[in-house]
């Protein structure tokens, strides 16, 4: 199964030191059923890119709670057994977790597949969606506004090799 895992730049530079993504239990993303049954279809493609989003919004979270992270959102994707994740049954529906599972172990950062990394030219809007997402949170339309431009960035591909030059 493929997961998405959010992180920062600062968490990725702690991964890539360690070699691991965790410890557990790791907060990541995938295409469950109710993922499914949301986006309504069957092109596994566009299911992944859609749990990769709900990562990069992961991501978000992460950032605004790290204020001196800097301001790109970084998922990483890996592949792992079924048996390693998990889900929140009685979470399944709810909106707010739509494709939320969890890595019953730390994964060694090899067995990862890809990168994705907001551009440079991302940061002005990341920043912006992250301070601004309290607020949306509690109803805000304006802020809910700020924080949607952060997906009108498309999160760049990466190989694992190239770690070393993002962190």
């Amino acid at each position: 199964m493929r997961v998405y895992v959010p992180l920062t730049l600062h968490s990725l530079a702690e991964a890539h030191k360690a070699g691991l993504l965790g410890p557990a239990p790791v907060d990541a993303y995938a295409v469950t059923p109710a993922l499914r049954e949301w986006y309504v279809s069957d092109d596994i493609e566009e299911l992944e890119y859609a749990a990769l989003s709900r990562a990069a919004q992961g991501s978000l979270r992460r950032l605004a709670a790290d204020p001196r992270a800097p301001r790109r959102r970084v998922v990483v994707a890996v592949d792992v057994p079924d048996a390693a994740v998990t889900a929140d049954p009685d979470r399944g529906l709810d909106q707010s977790a739509l494709g939320e599972v969890r890595l019953v172990e730390a994964v060694p950062l090899k067995k990862a597949a890809s990168v994705h990394v907001d551009a440079d030219d991302a940061e002005e809007d990341v920043a912006a969606a992250a301070a601004a997402l309290g607020a949306a949170d509690q109803g805000d339309d304006d802020a809910q506004f700020t924080v949607d431009g952060a997906d009108d960035h498309e999160l760049m591909w990466f190989g694992v090799q190239e770690i070393p030059n993002l962190v």
